[in-house]
């Protein structure tokens, strides 16, 4: 039963609406929300106590791409939390391939360094009990549909998945739409291999799918982020490559509260689609359970968190 959670990007869209749908549940006692604005907190805390007519929201503020913020945030946490919700990401900011003083693309750092900090920090301080969840993405294995090729590695050496994170796998200028895929791989195989070391929790990557709502395509350049959410939303459901955020919300309550999803796996949609009922994504991408791939690039991750 989970009684507390830590979500980050809890402010708007997956985030804020994962926070409300746990509220609601009998069984929830606090709910953190970890953000890195605190006036957006502050909206987004009353925003959730008016919807759900619950008092239990708390404030952390935390940046993800700052791992000196990420620790901080842990230190001021006072009591452990039973799950942790990996949320916070998006395509990197106006310069996405921009290096940080960690020497990862910004890409990378707002969707992998940041929540792998937490995770670690978390386990560290004994403040992690039950069920991590990774806000993982189809991307990862490839989506025809929606023009994002399955990661194309030669090798899955650490090296190789280095490379991915400092953003020499992407030649020149770091195409956000090109390299979202791959980072989001890199994350899921993370996630794989720190399930195997840590079998006393359950550890679950989960794509909420294609969710309409989100902030996510916000950072795209303008004639892109046009064509997404003027055009895209309105054919994408009817491709099946969309639904409503509660739906996609719902996949990360439902990856909480529901032991049915095994620890160490990665669930998301059928082949062709980012919508209805989830499968194990290594039925459709085998390298995904590949063990040695999976510590390579857990190894490569770390070599940029010290």
């Amino acid at each position: 039963m989970i009684k507390s959670v830590l979500i980050t990007g809890a402010n708007s869209g997956l985030g804020k609406e994962t926070a409300r749908q746990l509220a609601l549940q009998d069984q929830s006692e606090k709910i953190y929300l970890a953000c890195r604005n605190a006036e957006r907190a502050e909206a987004a805390k009353r925003s959730l106590e008016q919807s759900t007519g619950k008092s239990i929201f708390e404030i952390i503020l935390t940046d993800v791409s700052n791992l000196e913020s990420v620790k901080s945030a842990v230190e001021s946490l006072r009591e452990p939390v039973d799950a942790l919700v990996m949320n916070a990401g998006g395509m990197g900011g106006r310069n996405p391939g921009e290096k940080t003083v960690d020497g990862v693309i910004q890409l990378f750092a707002v969707n992998v360094l940041g929540h792998v900090v937490l995770f670690d920090e978390l386990l560290k301080a004994n403040k992690l009990i039950k069920v991590a969840l990774y806000a993982g993405s189809e991307a990862a294995r490839g989506v025809p549909k929606m023009g994002m090729k399955r990661p194309n590695l030669e090798t899955s050496s650490v090296d190789e998945f280095a490379s991915i994170c400092d953003g020499s796998f992407f030649g020149g200028k770091v195409d956000p739409m090109e390299a979202y895929g791959p980072v989001k791989y890199v994350a899921t195989m993370w996630m794989s291999s720190v399930a195997r070391k840590n079998q006393n929790m359950r550890i679950v990557t989960m794509s909420p799918g294609g969710t309409g709502g989100t902030e996510v395509m916000n950072d795209l350049p303008p004639f892109k982020k046009f064509m997404f959410k003027h055009i895209g939303t309105r054919l994408m459901p009817m491709m099946g490559l969309m639904h409503k955020l509660e739906v996609g919300a719902k996949r990360f309550v439902d990856g909480l509260n529901d032991e049915s999803y095994q620890s160490g796996v990665f669930y998301g949609s059928k082949a062709s689609v980012l919508t209805g009922s989830l499968i194990d994504q290594s039925t459709l991408f085998e390298d995904l359970k590949n063990e040695v791939f999976q510590d390579n690039a857990n190894e490569a991750i770390h070599r940029f968190s010290k």
